[in-house]
């Protein structure tokens, strides 16, 4: 929603998450957030007699794709080192092939982000390829450029791994 833009915004700007992710200006949020190819969720931990807190926000794009292409356009977290990204991961998973119909849900990731990276190929995304030294790195974050790095996991891949009980039941 509209009314989220601000909690989204201060989150990209957080020095802890902004050399991972390209911020975009809350034009383009609001703009996103009109358009129905995009969803935009926000993510929320408590529950269980504790109050929901805002913990993280989500981007998917294609999401009418007629080829069946969902992009996690971008996943931001205020907590990190719990876990609550693998549940993310694994739950947008789930929304892409079963309540979207994906065949492909894709995204890229800069190269610095080694965590990232290594949660994302733990759940099974696959390096597609690199686009390489393909963004700007902020001054104030070091400067210069850095790759990002195509990952994908297909439809079949997914069910296989939900076979093997590596997913969620859903």
């Amino acid at each position: 929603m509209l009314s989220d833009l601000d909690f989204v915004v201060s989150l990209e700007q957080d020095a802890r998450n902004r050399p991972f992710i390209t911020p975009w200006e809350r034009t383009q949020h609001e703009g996103a957030v009109r358009f129905p190819d995009f969803r935009h969720f926000i993510v929320e931990t408590g529950g269980n007699d504790q109050p929901a807190l805002r913990d993280g926000f989500v981007i998917l794009q294609g999401c009418r794709n007629p080829h069946g292409s969902v992009e996690l356009k971008r996943l931001v977290l205020a907590t990190h080192g719990s876990g609550l990204g693998r549940r993310c991961v694994r739950r947008l998973k789930l929304m892409a092939f079963r309540d979207l119909g994906a065949h492909r849900f894709w995204l890229d990731v800069k190269s610095l982000n080694v965590r990232a990276l290594a949660l994302y190929a733990s759940e099974g995304f696959v390096e597609e390829g690199r686009l390489r030294e393909s963004v700007r790195i902020a001054k104030a974050d070091g400067g210069g450029f850095d790759s990002l790095v195509v990952m994908s996991l297909l439809e079949a891949e997914y069910h296989a791994r939900r076979e093997q009980g590596l997913e969620d039941p859903g």
